[in-house]
């Protein structure tokens, strides 16, 4: 009787090992699931330096990136204290000294051990152009000065540059295609996915100095000096872009009082885009300081000006297309204006800055039809000036100028650009997307990230607690258990058996 119990029992402990180390193997595989670990949050600042004024963006994206491309977001936006930094050319100092509110904003936002690897950017548009143009001194002294303010932070400093005209039209088409998602999409499947080439968002931007037109045309781009081509989300994208320096608003506007002063007899300017009733003196020196006004004051002009308004929308229609050169472009296919290639206008358009801020103020921003935003503004630049002011309080800085950048800019869409009643409905007036301002800032971000190497997150086999408790027993009961065979085969008397 004896010599059977010790084979059974040892046989007992080793099926019990045995069924204990398969459970906690089970435990072990199932229930498991990949869990990819937290990446680093990756930030970078930039700075759009206008031609009126400054405003820092700061945006951020997960360090593993979908094919070589942030997926970006923003975090922060601050509009500088004062003017553009152009505006400083007699004390470039204060123009870096203008940044420092918006930069202390920024680091406050972003983790002090994170600083050190956050890039920082500052790209100047048409105001510094039209300044390097005047005078290259005040504009390189500008420049100096912003970066040394900037290049004392704690942060990656890449720069304060001169951004071109045809960068900054294709950055800002960047910025709208990617806020729509029509350049990646997260789909349901949990897979990013890119939408149809077709679907891509024209642009339309309008600064103070400068207004630029960007899109994918229907054939390909002739004049290959137009054409930008770059690389997002691992696809290649070639879109046609122009930047027509001097047809801003700011600028528009200065160039279309200097023409009327031009064509009058005296010191009295009848301004046909101003509403009746509107008068103003002014001095006709600060007129014509601007490169974008290309004739010198008339000589009797040694006092102010006086400044009357008419309210006559025809008449001032007729004065804003003496600032385009349409001529030039008469008999050739594919032209806009002043002998400027454009193929012809395809698809949906994105209009921003000064195209938004104008037709929102004149509630235009609905998807309204020509006919209608025409017969809007055409009754608006009517009104007497008394009743706009009743009707607008607090609106005084820009509000004798809505009438003239309402025309100006049906005159730039539908005769410059060559929209028509037909292709009308497909422009959208917007200032934001997806909580993100649009312009050429994000644009620039998401190019700024494809050189920052991607970093694949770790992956690693994750369980609930209540799993992992029960494998933790069981692996321990296998060991007791396997510990207690061994013991009994060492340590059971030999006479017993």
């Amino acid at each position: 009787m004896g010599l059977t119990w010790k084979p059974r029992v040892l046989t007992a402990l080793l099926g019990a090992a045995v069924a204990s180390g398969l459970t906690t193997l089970i435990l072990i595989l199932v229930e498991a699931t990949d869990v990819l670990l937290p990446t680093d949050t990756k930030f970078g600042i930039v700075f759009d330096a206008g031609s009126s004024h400054t405003s820092l963006f700061v945006y951020r994206w997960p360090a593993d990136k979908e094919n070589d491309t942030g997926v970006v977001s923003q975090a922060l936006v601050c509009q500088a204290k004062g003017p553009g930094i152009s505006s400083y050319a007699s004390n470039p100092a204060q123009a870096g000294e203008s940044l420092q509110g918006c930069l202390e904003e920024a680091l406050a936002l972003i983790p002090e051990a994170q600083q050190r690897k956050t890039p920082l950017f500052l790209g100047a548009t048409a105001g510094m152009r039209l300044l390097s143009q005047k005078n290259s001194s005040q504009a390189r002294d500008i420049f100096e000065a912003v970066t040394q303010v900037l290049s004392k932070s704690p942060l990656d400093f890449w720069g304060a540059e001169l951004l071109a005209g045809q960068d900054e039209g294709a950055l800002g088409w960047i910025t709208i295609n990617y806020v729509l998602g029509m350049l990646v999409k997260y789909s349901f499947s949990g897979e990013w996915i890119q939408p149809l080439e077709g679907t891509l968002v024209g642009a339309l931007d309008m600064g103070g100095a400068s207004t630029q037109i960007t899109f994918v045309p229907g054939g390909p781009i002739l004049d290959k000096s137009t054409q930008t081509t770059f690389r997002l989300y691992g696809s290649e994208h070639s879109v046609y872009t122009h930047s027509y320096l001097c047809f801003g608003r700011d600028q528009m506007l200065s160039r279309l009082l200097a023409q009327l002063v031009q064509s009058s007899s005296g010191p009295l300017v009848r301004h046909p885009c101003y509403h009746s009733g509107y008068w103003a003196t002014l001095s006709p020196a600060a007129l014509y300081e601007s490169p974008c006004v290309h004739t010198a004051a008339p000589p009797e002009l040694a006092g102010n000006l006086t400044v009357e308004g008419t309210g006559n929308p025809g008449a001032c229609i007729s004065a804003l297309r003496g600032l385009f050169n349409f001529s030039s472009c008469q008999g050739r296919g594919h032209c806009a204006f002043n002998g400027v290639y454009q193929p012809p206008v395809r698809g949906q358009f994105y209009a921003f800055s000064n195209f938004y801020y104008t037709f929102h103020f004149l509630n235009l921003t609905s998807k309204q039809p020509l006919a209608t935003v025409n017969a809007t503004i055409w009754e608006f630049c009517q009104r007497p000036w008394k009743q706009v002011e009743a009707s607008s309080p607090g609106q005084d800085r820009w509000l004798r100028d809505y009438c003239t950048s309402g025309l100006y800019i049906l005159t730039l869409l539908l005769e410059g650009y060559g929209f028509s009643e037909e292709t009308w409905p497909g422009i959208e007036f917007r200032k934001q997307a997806g909580g993100t301002e649009m312009g050429w800032t994000l644009g620039y971000m998401l190019n700024l990230t494809s050189m920052i190497p991607a970093e694949v997150p770790a992956q690693w086999r994750a369980q609930s607690y209540g799993i992992w408790a029960a494998g933790v027993v069981f692996a321990v009961l296998t060991l007791a258990v396997t510990l207690g065979a061994v013991a009994g085969q060492l340590l059971w008397p030999q006479g017993a058996g």
